[in-house]
């Protein structure tokens, strides 16, 4: 087992040898099985050819449009927002053995509905290995659910990309690893992000407890073992976290740590700025 801390619970922008990836999680430097983790980029006139072997892949455009053509089909227009905080996300899901090659797209104009000029774009890629046959799916804003959490400056919009249920193997499953990927709305941002395990986690009986606190900025990725992790960001900043999971079974279950339940008995009200951006699909407020 590996002991974690400040150290190596968090991947800074800038670790990878390709120039088209901003960040990268593998899971020989998380020190785990599953969750694999890039955030690629390309130039207008770029592309970016892969295949995926014995993973499944989940690709979640951030900024711009792209378009996939494939062993297992071709999609156009993947994507319509300039950042996170400007819309509903698109996503594909990819199976394994897909052979792939991901393109920048043009954007449709919002004022005639023309095809614009192709613009550089930005994309989250998750892989995780798989011994199983799904169908690739593309997942588009109307198929996602919304969910607003929690209250005052802890309210939290919660967008369910590839929710438990989702035809695939291993991506959002538990046991779980996970990482928190972030954005922050303004460039001087950050986030903080408590890890720590309690009396009945593995890790913590086999002599490695975790309780580490990270400061987070934009692009940063935090790596979520075990343990409970909550975020707290500064008043008037908007934080953006994309959460990818994958483990051994299809769940997400989770536990709360009962000495700090009773914050949620105390909400008065819920952050006006949330949702952040107009809805087009119901909200569920839970």
């Amino acid at each position: 087992m590996r002991k974690y801390d400040v150290s190596n619970l968090i991947v800074h922008p800038g670790n990878s040898t390709d120039p088209d990836i901003a960040v990268e999680v593998t899971p020989e430097l998380a020190g785990w099985d599953y969750v694999h983790f890039q955030l690629r980029r390309l130039d207008a006139q770029h592309s970016w050819t892969f295949a995926t072997g014995d993973y499944e892949m989940a690709i979640v455009p951030l900024s711009g449009r792209i378009g996939v053509e494939s062993n297992k089909g071709q999609w156009s227009h993947i994507g319509e927002r300039d950042s996170v905080f400007h819309g509903l996300p698109y996503a594909l899901y990819l199976p394994r053995r897909t052979s792939l090659i991901v393109t920048p797209s043009q954007s449709l104009s919002p004022r005639q509905g023309d095809r614009g000029a192709t613009t550089p774009c930005e994309f989250a890629v998750a892989l995780a290995p798989t011994d199983q046959d799904h169908q690739p799916r593309l997942v588009t804003p109307g198929d996602i659910e919304i969910e607003i959490r929690g209250g005052d400056h802890a309210t939290r919009q919660i967008n369910n990309i590839i929710p438990p249920g989702f035809p695939c193997h291993k991506v959002m499953e538990a046991d779980l690893e996970e990482i928190y990927f972030y954005k922050l709305d303004r460039p001087e941002g950050f986030a903080f992000q408590r890890i720590y395990t309690a009396a009945e986690s593995p890790l913590q009986r086999a002599g490695f407890p975790i309780d580490a606190v990270l400061l987070a900025g934009n692009n940063d990725v935090v790596l979520v073992p075990e343990g409970y992790h909550p975020v707290s960001s500064p008043p008037g900043y908007t934080t953006y976290y994309l959460n990818v999971l994958a483990g051994s079974a299809q769940s997400l279950a989770n536990s709360e740590d009962p000495r700090y339940t009773w914050v949620k008995e105390n909400y008065r009200s819920r952050d006006p700025r949330v949702p952040i951006y107009e809805m087009k699909t119901g909200v569920r407020y839970g």
